[in-house]
């Protein structure tokens, strides 16, 4: 069996997707094949920093976010994308 770098892509372009590679909570490949359609989840896969300092960008970016969100007012597309992504076929 092939390992995930050496064959990322399973499913054809023409077709829908029938099964996709496993990936563990931060985004990294367990090698395993499963069969279905994945779940939408924001994943970014980052490599570990060798310094333990937070970059000024995450900074600026956790902020502007804060000021985006309100308690009357909650953005959550993963649950949007895996609606829609259920009714396409």
């Amino acid at each position: 069996m092939a390992s995930f770098f050496e064959s990322p892509i399973l499913n054809s372009p023409y077709e829908y997707p029938s099964r996709h590679w496993e990936l563990q909570e931060d985004g990294q490949p367990t090698q395993r094949i499963i069969e279905g359609r994945r779940q939408f989840s924001f994943i970014t896969p980052i490599p570990k920093p060798r310094k333990n300092r937070q970059d000024q960008d995450e900074l600026v970016f956790a902020e502007a976010a804060s000021k985006l969100r309100t308690d009357d007012q909650q953005y959550d597309l993963t649950q949007v994308i895996n609606h829609c992504k259920s009714n396409v076929m």
